[in-house]
This record gives structure tokens, C-alpha cells and sequence, in this order.
């Protein structure tokens, strides 16, 4: 899309556009771009409007209703922020006294509007300029143009003195698309980017949440993040944001749990045992696995693997517990034996610290039954195991 496309999207014209291609997203393409044709719909203004429908549709996870009034680009959505975790990271921003935000790469505003919607004075600055028109337009649509205001421009120009916080959310992809796995080759690169709290007395940089925890700068905390028990993000929170050194935000159905700890603990090794507990993807990538093993009285099976083992069931958010009823050595032909004499027909596979791939393996299993088992392929003391259960109700 170009900023000639948008700006006729949001003409009357566009609208009634949008408004049809809305009704038709999601459905044959060919014929919805038909169906736009029919109506009058000019052919570049029909496949704008049926981008922008599309992209809506899909973005509606992210944003909730909000996002059918939004204008999107495939990119930008990908990058953006759930509303759920940007308006709690803007509450926690105005709870730290920040009011007033450069959002250094703003993209489309999803992070710049919770903030916004916060009570914060955000400046966005987007080096895109049909993706700046792009959040410029979202502010309006929010009813929220006096209090985000954005600038098309290099982000490594902005005069930072003029605010009291900063929010940075460099570009991991690159022009073509392609994912980016170097921090130096990010958008704003890296190094500007963490010194940035040398500079503002309140920085929070989303980051990836495979980042090396090597990477973190000094006295930092480093946040991951998981919606749902889906890891959906990670942030370094700088300066006088910094709390505690790592931290795992899991929200569930929109409610907060929230585990701290070092980072550098280990958790005792012992045997497997009758309950073992997987841990949310949050709790594993801030590693604090050993201060959630505290909590459970839990040990790991394996040093380097994240599972944890106990004799009794504990309710957790941080984890989902199964029953263990057998613990195997990896045998294809003994498990298949155990299964077809329990009447299995159907599993749920979780592994970490094998290479088996589980949609190879449930073939190799020739399921048959009306039975279900939660199958487990691990190590425990460096072997090959299985372990067989059931999991525990929440």
C-alpha cells in the first residue's frame, strides 16, 4: 500500500469500500474481489479495501474491537503489541510517574496508543511514511490525536530530552521481510538502543523473546511475557523502571500472575516422580525455573531440561501438571505394546531434550482405542525416556 492508497481509503468512497470488503473478508478471494467489482468498487480501491479488511480480521486477536477501525500493514501487525500486554506495560509506565513518551519506532501505534490511553503525552517517530500515516490515523480513530502525535523520521534523531520515558521496539525484520536475528543489524541497531537508558531515566525496549540473556545490559530487568500460555514477547524495563532481575508475566483469560527471581538459580536434581509440571514458556525463557521448583517442591529429573517432578499435585498458574503412571526407557515397540493394551487411541505428545518428532512418532505408534494419554519424550539422568500420564485439572 502507498499513501495515495490510503488516503483513499479514507475518503467516503473508501469507506463504503471497506465497509464491503468487511462483509465478504475471510471468505474465496476471487470471489470477494468479484463481489467489490459488481458494486461499482474501482479495481485498485477493491484490493486496498479487501487488504485492509483481511488484515482487520486477523488483527482482531490482537486488538479486540478496536481493530476494525484500524489501518494495518502485514509487517506491522506481526511486530505490534497485544492491547492486553501494551496496556498493562503503559499502566505500569504511568505508575512510575512517567508523562511524557518517545516511541522510537512506533510502527502502527498499538504501543504508543495504550500509553496514550494511559494518560501518557506520546511522540511517535516511524521511518516509514505510509506506516506513520498508518498510526497518525489509528491516534484519530481512537479519539486520541491530541495525545499521540507522530512523525515521520529517524528515530535516532529524536531530541530525548524533551520526555520523561522512552519505548523502543526495534525492527527485526528487514525491507524484504526476512526475519533478523542479529541485535546489531536491528532498526534502531542495538547499541543505540540500550543506550538509551543512559540518556532517559525511564526505558523499556521490547525485544525478542529468544533474546541471549548475555545480551541484557547491567541492571536491567528483563520481562518475558506469555498470553494464554503463548510466549509473546519479552522487554528490558531500564533504569528506575528496573525492579527485579528477571520476571515472567503470564496473563490468563486477562489476568496477571507474575514470578520473579535472579535468573541464575539452579533447581535441585532428583528423580521422576508421581506428578511432573510444565512450565509456561514465560516461566523457562526468564529462567526461573528454579524459583518456581521452590514453590512446588520440585526437582528437575534432568539438569537441562525444564521439567519439574513432585510427589504431590500443587495449583499453579505457572505450570500444567500430569499425572505420571509410567516412566520408560524410549522403546518404540514396548510403548506401542503399552498403549494397545490400555486401548489408546489418542495422545497428546510433549517433549523437551529429544529428537523425536511427534507427528512421526504418533504415526509409528498405529494408535487404536477410545482411550486419550499425555505422552512425554524427555531424558531423565541424560537417558532416553518416556513417561506416560494424565493431566490434573487446573
Amino acid at each position: 500500500m502507498d499513501l495515495d492508497q490510503l488516503a483513499a481509503l479514507r475518503t467516503p468512497e473508501g469507506s463504503a469500500a471497506l465497509a464491503a470488503a468487511t462483509e465478504v473478508a475471510g471468505g474465496d478471494p476471487l470471489a470477494a474481489a468479484a463481489a467489490l467489482r459488481s458494486a461499482g468498487v474501482p479495481a485498485g480501491l477493491a484490493a486496498a479495501a479487501l487488504t485492509q479488511a483481511e488484515l482487520r480480521r486477523r488483527a482482531a486477536g490482537k486488538f479486540g474491537p478496536a481493530a476494525a477501525g484500524m489501518f494495518l500493514t502485514r509487517a506491522g501487525l506481526e511486530q505490534a503489541t497485544r492491547r492486553v500486554v501494551a496496556d498493562r506495560r503503559a499502566a505500569r509506565l504511568r505508575a512510575a510517574g512517567v508523562r511524557t513518551l518517545a516511541d522510537l519506532g512506533c510502527g502502527l501505534g498499538a504501543d504508543a496508543l495504550a500509553a496514550a490511553r494511559a494518560g501518557i503525552r506520546v511522540y511517535g517517530v516511524e521511518a516509514d511514511p505510509v506506516t506513520a500515516a498508518m498510526a497518525a490515523a489509528n491516534a484519530e480513530a481512537a479519539g486520541l490525536a491530541d495525545a499521540f502525535t507522530v512523525e515521520c523520521g529517524d528515530a535516532t534523531a529524536f531530541d530525548v530530552s524533551r520526555v520523561d520515558g522512552v519505548f523502543c521496539d526495534p525492527a527485526r525484520r528487514s525491507a524484504t521481510g526476512r526475519r533478523i536475528f542479529d541485535p546489531n543489524s536491528y532498526s534502531p541497531p542495538w547499541d543505540l538502543v540500550t543506550g538509551l537508558a543512559e540518556r532517559v531515566p525511564h526505558t523499556v525496549v521490547k525485544v525478542a523473546p529468544g533474546l541471549d540473556h548475555a545480551l541484557i545490559p547491567a541492571g536491567a530487568e528483563a520481562e518475558w511475557v506469555s498470553v494464554d500460555g503463548d510466549l509473546v514477547e519479552a522487554a528490558l524495563w531500564c533504569g528506575r523502571l528496573a525492579e527485579v532481575p528477571r520476571r515472567a508475566t503470564l496473563l490468563r483469560g486477562g489476568t496477571p500472575h507474575v514470578l520473579t527471581g535472579s535468573g541464575a538459580a539452579e533447581a535441585p536434581v532428583g528423580p521422576a516422580r508421581q506428578f511432573l509440571y510444565d512450565p509456561d514458556p514465560a516461566v523457562v525463557r526468564a529462567h526461573l525455573v528454579a524459583e518456581l521448583a521452590g514453590e512446588l517442591d520440585a526437582t528437575l529429573a534432568d539438569p537441562s531440561i525444564a521439567y519439574l517432578y513432585a510427589d504431590s499435585p500443587v495449583r499453579t498458574p505457572y505450570a500444567r501438571c500430569l499425572e505420571v503412571t509410567d516412566v520408560l526407557p524410549f522403546s518404540l515397540k514396548r510403548l506401542r505394546a503399552l498403549l494397545r493394551e490400555r486401548r489408546v487411541g489418542r495422545v497428546e505428545i510433549l517433549k523437551r531434550g529429544s529428537a523425536l518428532e511427534p507427528e512421526k512418532l504418533r504415526r509409528d505408534l498405529k494408535l487404536a482405542g477410545d482411550a486419550a494419554a499425555s505422552l512425554v519424550l524427555t531424558r531423565v539422568a541424560g537417558a532416553p525416556t518416556v513417561l506416560v500420564g494424565q493431566p490434573v485439572p487446573a
